[in-house]
């Protein structure tokens, strides 16, 4: 007979053993050995780059840059939702 009540409880909710319990512990300490928060000076490059392409994105955006003719020709004959199942005309 199993004892009642010795089982603990995933993030999900779900039962987990004793065992199943100490794996994840393990598991999430070598995550966290694995994948580091940055801090210092990596986080700095970091934010530096996202700062970056943030600003070279508003850029774009702003300029209406990377726009190009032949694309808007052909989305806007796209749009006119032409049946082209049969092209043998």
């Amino acid at each position: 007979m199993a004892a009642k009540g010795t089982a603990g409880k995933s993030v999900s909710g779900a039962s987990m053993s004793k065992y199943d319990m100490e794996v994840e512990e393990r598991l999430q300490a070598l995550e966290k050995q694995a994948h580091p928060v940055p801090t210092g000076a990596t986080q700095k490059k970091v934010d530096d780059r996202l700062a970056a392409l943030e600003t070279a994105v508003a850029a774009l955006q702003s300029s209406g840059g990377g726009t190009d003719p032949r694309v808007d020709k052909i989305i806007a004959h796209m749009a006119q939702r032409e049946d082209v199942s049969d092209l043998s005309s």
